[in-house]
């Protein structure tokens, strides 16, 4: 397994990544790092934490939705 730098909210961090995955993990990083931001830059909180969790539950809201929504759709 290789190891990428990533930045999250202006911090770096050293992500273990399956080979062949760099793709798809900085798509999920620039997803994480642009819902982080989007509720830091709202002014809402500025606890590292808060963000991390309200950015994580909205993510898993977005995906629920979409699964909801591809259920719904006819084969």
């Amino acid at each position: 397994m290789k190891q990428i730098e990533v930045t999250i909210l202006g911090q770096g961090y050293l992500l273990a990544c399956p080979e062949g995955g760099e793709t798809r993990l900085q798509a999920a990083v620039a997803t994480v790092d642009r819902e982080m931001t989007a509720i830091r830059d709202a002014g809402r909180t500025r606890a590292r934490e808060r963000i991390a969790v309200l950015a994580a539950l909205n993510i898993a809201y977005q995906l629920a939705e979409r699964q909801s929504l591809d259920r719904a759709m006819p084969p």
